[in-house]
Order: structure tokens, then C-alpha cells, then sequence
């Protein structure tokens, strides 16, 4: 195994990492900022107020991508077992 190729494997790892959590984040971000532009114009200071909808918004976004990322994990973990024999020889 050359380093090149354990650059690969890290690379595709922390790609792989990325895709899998943007989904969430990106929509727990939006939600926050809705949630706090929100409370500002209300003026309602609550601190319960923004994590009921983020946690309903996040159960949404996980079963709708959630085969998405199912299946991207399972690609790449299969890809890596099958390319194990030419890591090793």
C-alpha cells in the first residue's frame, strides 16, 4: 500500500463524510436562521422555540435522503471490501 493510495482512501473517506452530513446540516442551518430571524421580529426569547422544528425538520430530511445516504455508505464501504486483494498484493 503506497501512500498515494492511502491519500485516496482518506480523500474518498472524508468526501463520502461530507455528502452523507450535508443534507442535515444544511437544513438544520436554514432553520435556525428562520427560527432566529423569527424570535427577532417576534422578539420571543425562548430557547425551546428552535429545537422542536429543527428536530422535526431533521426527522423529515432523514427519511427523505436517508435512502440516498443509505445507499452512498453501501457503495462505498462494498468498494472498499472488493479493492481489498489490490491493496494487500
Amino acid at each position: 500500500m503506497t501512500p498515494d493510495t492511502v491519500m485516496t482512501i482518506a480523500r474518498d473517506a472524508l468526501w463520502v463524510t461530507t455528502l452523507l452530513a450535508a443534507p442535515m446540516l444544511l437544513m438544520a442551518l436554514a432553520t435556525g436562521l428562520f427560527i432566529g430571524m423569527f424570535q427577532a421580529a417576534t422578539q420571543i426569547n425562548e430557547m425551546t422555540l428552535s429545537f422542536i422544528p429543527k428536530l422535526i425538520v431533521l426527522v423529515l430530511v432523514l427519511a427523505v435522503a436517508g435512502p440516498w445516504m443509505l445507499d452512498l455508505i453501501m457503495t462505498y464501504t462494498r468498494n472498499h471490501f472488493e479493492s481489498i486483494p489490490s491493496l494487500l498484493g
